[in-house]
Parts: structure tokens; sequence; C-alpha cells
């Protein structure tokens, strides 16, 4: 698997290695695995408040337990 960011769009894929050889090119490029992982946005709650809407993030907690 390899990862391909759009070069107009920003947008980053996650491809086979067959399909990323074909489309590598001047629109595409190769970017490291952990740049696809940075693109995932935190999820988010929106409370309201008295003055008017408040935004708030959550962070979801590790699966590694610490001993």
């Amino acid at each position: 698997m390899k990862c391909l960011k759009n070069v107009k769009t920003g947008n980053i894929i996650r491809v086979d290695e067959k399909q990323a050889y074909q489309m590598a090119g001047s629109q595409w490029m190769y970017v490291p695995k952990s740049e696809w992982r940075g693109v995932k946005e935190p999820e988010t709650v929106v409370t309201h408040d008295m003055g008017g809407p408040v935004e708030t993030k959550v962070e979801k907690k590790s699966k590694k337990v610490s001993k």
C-alpha cells in the first residue's frame, strides 16, 4: 500500500502499489504514511451556551494500558 497526495486539491488517498505506480505523475505524488494518518480530523461536539454555540473537541483515549 502506498499513500498519494493530489497536488491540486491536497486530498490524500491510500492505494495498492500497482495502482499507485499508474497514478503517480504530475497530479499525484507520493507522501509518507504519517502524513496520511495526520489528515484524520478529531471528533468535535457542538454544545450551546447561553451566549451562542461553543465548539469543544473530544479526544479519544489511547487503547494502550500503562503499567
